[in-house]
């Protein structure tokens, strides 16, 4: 099964996005995230809906982060692009007749969902702020320079 990249990605625009100075089209965005830039604009308007970026249109326009990064947290941003699945394993039957298989269905139903409150939990304590300052570390132990975080924005 594919693993669904996008709170990744979008993370990984919105840090790229608070490192630049401007708008960042949103062909620019699709690039970096290896995407098509309709998705970047569906995307991108869940987050735009939540006030954590706002698009401007003709010359000159395109996505810039209109929040502050220390009080967006990564559970804000997963609930801003429509909260896709987390965990991939499911049931075998949705309505089972087997007595095994209906078992089987409730300790798997309840252990995802401990599973996924955990993490939902976990999503709340981190700030986009936290990946910055981290980003930040990483980039000053190689000297202030890194060449892969050069992409296209």
């Amino acid at each position: 099964m594919k693993k669904d990249s996008r709170l990744s990605g979008v993370l990984h625009v919105l840090l790229h996005m608070a490192e630049h100075t401007g708008p960042v089209t949103s062909d620019v965005l699709a690039r970096a995230m290896d995407t098509h830039p309709v998705v970047i604009r569906r995307i991108m308007a869940g987050l735009r809906e939540q006030g954590y970026v706002q698009s401007g249109k003709g010359h000159g326009g395109g996505w810039t982060l209109a929040c502050d990064l220390s009080q967006v947290t990564l559970r804000d941003v997963y609930n801003g692009i429509g909260c896709p699945g987390l965990l991939a394993i499911g049931h075998r039957t949705e309505t089972p007749a087997c007595l095994v298989e209906q078992a089987v269905n409730a300790a798997l139903d309840a252990s995802m969902q401990e599973a996924e409150t955990l993490l939902l939990k976990r999503f709340g304590e981190v700030t986009l702020a936290a990946l910055s300052a981290d980003f930040h570390t990483r980039l000053a132990a190689r000297g202030g320079h890194d060449p892969e975080h050069m992409h296209a924005i």
